[in-house]
């Protein structure tokens, strides 16, 4: 199968969605990109990875990025960005490589607001991956060491930490159905499930797309 469309999955912590993204660039042939999005923002903006890495979707309350997003999307920030603190230029350096790597080709860019940042980009297919509590904490359990009766708390942690970063940077609400394309829960269908019913709907979406 051979696609024009850019990916973004926004996930829920334990629901599997940055596996749901690996399996799905595989299975369509393209790039993916999660972690490996921080390197490419490194290399491009000149902050070291370290940095990134220590900011990654981690929330920062601030009115000015609804005004200086706009602006980025026009191109006429880089005076402002040069007087913003770090932990602003890491996230619209972010902001820039999401945006760039959208701009070379088809591929799947798992978190970090893409789909915010590419909400203008007719190519973008926003996804959203979700899953019960038993699931995702047994998900934490055996990927991440928690012991059982820390689980749940683990796992409502890091949702709060991802909903903060989002809400904070893209100015609208994590989960929020009116956000994404298609929602897909891999405690009812599975991971393959998901890569299965998210590439048929990709392949339908290009073909009736209007």
């Amino acid at each position: 199968m051979t696609t024009n469309s850019v990916i973004t999955i926004g996930r829920q912590f334990g629901s599997g969605g940055h596996v749901v993204g690996e399996k799905l660039a595989e299975r369509l042939g393209i790039p993916y990109y999660d972690k490996n999005l921080l390197a490419e923002a490194s290399k491009d903006s000149g902050i070291c990875e370290e940095m990134f890495e220590d900011h990654d979707e981690k929330p920062t309350r601030s009115l000015l990025f609804s005004l200086v997003t706009g602006m980025q999307l026009r191109g006429d920030a880089s005076a402002m960005y040069m007087d913003m603190p770090l932990n602003h230029k890491i996230f619209l350096a972010q902001f820039d490589a999401i945006r760039r790597i959208a701009s070379e080709g088809p591929c799947v860019i798992v978190g970090r607001c893409a789909d915010y940042v590419l909400r203008d980009k007719k190519e973008a297919v926003s996804v959203f991956v979700k899953a019960d509590m038993e699931s995702r904490k047994q998900r934490a359990i055996d990927l991440h060491g928690v012991s059982p009766d820390k689980a749940e708390e683990y796992v409502r942690r890091a949702d709060k930490q991802r909903a903060s970063y989002y809400n904070y940077y893209a100015t609208s609400t994590w989960g929020d159905v009116n956000n994404y394309d298609l929602c897909v829960d891999t405690g009812k269908i599975g991971i393959d499930g998901a890569v299965d019913l998210l590439a048929e709907y990709i392949r339908l979406r290009e073909k009736y797309r209007k």
